[in-house]
């Protein structure tokens, strides 16, 4: 039983050394031939001006954000502004309907009143689809700064991979 595990232990051994092209030790843990080779391969890179083009492109990026935040930002506040509109202006109206209501019958006050709340409800609706036309139109506006330094960037690379 001893013979068996030493003949296995001598065709590991065997079967190891066997493979001449895996690296050996000493090649692996030598730093100065990593660090040379590593150098050659950074050296056949073209990197002219890699961080200058790189820092210029990082500008441009954040410009690119927050040119869309300012959209963004200016759209909610035509989006808020315009909503304060429009409650200040059913405000207006609802306290005109309840000033001439007093003096007349109760028939007719009910009639203005109802006709008064279809149309606020239509017009209701009418603003709600106002300001969602704002806001998509704000955020489309945003969201196309951002696709177009998207695009940049995507066309810097394919021109930057197509000189090599």
């Amino acid at each position: 039983m001893a013979t068996a595990k030493k003949a296995s232990a001598k065709k590991t051994t065997a079967s190891s050394s066997s493979t001449s092209a895996a690296p050996d030790a000493a090649e692996i843990l030598n730093p100065m031939k990593n660090l040379k080779a590593m150098t050659d391969r950074l050296q056949e890179l073209n990197l002219t001006g890699g961080a200058g083009k790189l820092l210029e492109s990082g500008q441009k990026d954040l410009q690119a954000l927050m040119q869309a935040n300012e959209k963004s930002y200016q759209g909610l506040q035509t989006v808020v502004q315009r909503q304060t509109e429009m409650i200040k202006n059913a405000i207006a109206e609802w306290q005109t309907a309840a000033k001439e209501m007093p003096g007349k019958d109760a028939k007719a006050n009910l009639a203005k009143l109802d006709e008064l709340g279809r149309q606020s409800f239509q017009r209701a609706i009418d603003d709600v689809k106002e300001l969602a036309n704002l806001a998509a139109k704000s955020q489309a506006d945003a969201f196309e700064l951002v696709r177009q330094r998207i695009q940049a960037n995507v066309d810097e690379v394919t021109r930057m991979l197509q000189r090599k």
